[in-house]
């Protein structure tokens, strides 16, 4: 075997290793939200008749003396916690639905919970190794006349701390600072410079009327952020700005890491307004095998620091995406759950048991399309 042979297969074997490194990440994630429906249930006495790890024909399986099954299954994209009764009339006093709606609605929505304590934690990991995640000026462009100045503008190696009094972790914090502003007006920046917090006024370069998250070329035109673009897809292959880390003290990182949370979820929300909207495209969602693909590349490309950061980007996305009124996710369930609390009465069992399996197959076919269109 020549060394371009040997070459080729060590790459596709490395490959293959940061797949099924990001595989695991995910299997991880819903193996931690299941969890937290199960510890939930333990505490409300549920019965509960299985938890497994992954879908399909079982490859491990032990039964506990009280009846509980614990499996390890083929498929490792996904798992559940299996309450006695849970989508049927039954009136045993152990099934799912005999517990009091508000016992129920805990045990629906622990496992979002989960998630995001988890998803918390990788933060509060990351940001305390790595440092709190900050935008840096990495490549400028020229000033397109005199008056922009480096009191003015952003010089290369500026680190963004706040923009209009707010702290900045996202892309998406600076767009909305800017948002709806014109070239020539003045927004103001905290930046770390020459090794000191400056606060300067920096005059927007162009016009900032943002359509969608994905319009980021008019964000950095706005800056004066170099950047480059495929001619064909419009995606940005080359930016000027990149993350990186700033170290603050503890009570300050545990403080900034609820915040970093908490705007990783209100950017999942401008997502699904803007696709309600019609304002962004399907091709911004990605299903499952996207889901490995970008963990994979983002692993491959940052290491032990973006396994953590991309780890708590879907432990918050689940979390979100769960709690949504969607058949078969956990929101619908509470929004069920809710209904029978206030009007007395469940809706017919076999009827609501429908409406989640046809959701979950809707869901399954959506996840299927999102990603063959990002692949065509």
């Amino acid at each position: 075997m020549n060394n371009n042979l040997l070459a080729t297969f060590g790459g596709v074997m490395t490959t293959i290793g940061y797949v099924l490194l990001a595989i695991l990440i995910l299997l991880v994630m819903i193996t931690v939200h299941e969890f937290g429906h199960y510890i939930a249930g333990k505490i409300f006495k549920f019965k509960i008749n299985e938890f497994a790890i992954g879908f399909g024909p079982k490859i491990f399986s032990k039964t506990k003396k009280n009846g509980e099954k614990f499996s390890l299954r083929a498929l490792p994209l996904g798992g559940f916690c299996a309450f006695h009764g849970e989508d049927e009339q039954d009136d045993d006093q152990d099934s799912f639905n005999s517990h009091a709606p508000w016992k129920r609605i805990i045990v629906l929505i622990s496992g979002a919970l989960m998630n995001y304590l988890f998803a918390l934690i990788l933060i509060i990991i990351t940001f305390s190794v790595y440092g709190d995640v900050a935008l840096m000026t990495y490549n400028v462009d020229q000033p397109p006349s005199a008056i922009y100045t480096q009191k003015n503008s952003f010089i290369s190696r500026d680190i963004i701390l706040k923009a209009q009094g707010k702290n900045v972790y996202l892309t998406t914090d600076l767009m909305k600072a800017v948002s709806g502003k014109k070239a020539g007006d003045s927004v103001s920046f905290t930046i770390y410079r020459d090794g000191k917090v400056q606060e300067i006024n920096v005059l927007l370069r162009a016009n900032t009327n943002f359509n969608n998250v994905e319009q980021i070329d008019v964000l950095y035109n706005a800056l004066g952020i170099s950047y480059e673009m495929d001619a064909q897809t419009g995606q940005i292959t080359k930016s000027g700005l990149y993350t990186t880390g700033v170290r603050y003290g503890f009570f300050q990182t545990i403080g900034r890491s609820v915040e970093y949370s908490v705007k990783i979820a209100g950017t999942i929300f401008t997502v699904l307004g803007q696709l309600i909207t019609g304002s962004l495209g399907l091709s911004a969602m990605g299903g499952t095998v996207t889901t490995i693909s970008v963990t994979a590349t983002a692993i491959k490309v940052g290491g032990i620091r973006n396994l953590l950061n991309i780890a708590s980007f879907i432990g918050v996305n689940l979390a979100v995406f769960n709690l949504l009124p969607i058949p078969a996710l956990d929101g619908s369930r509470v929004v069920f759950t809710l209904f029978e609390w206030i009007f007395k009465k469940p809706i017919n069992r076999k009827a609501e048991g429908v409406i989640h399996t046809i959701g979950l197959i809707l869901l399954l076919i959506f996840a299927v399309v999102v990603d063959l269109q990002r692949c065509f």
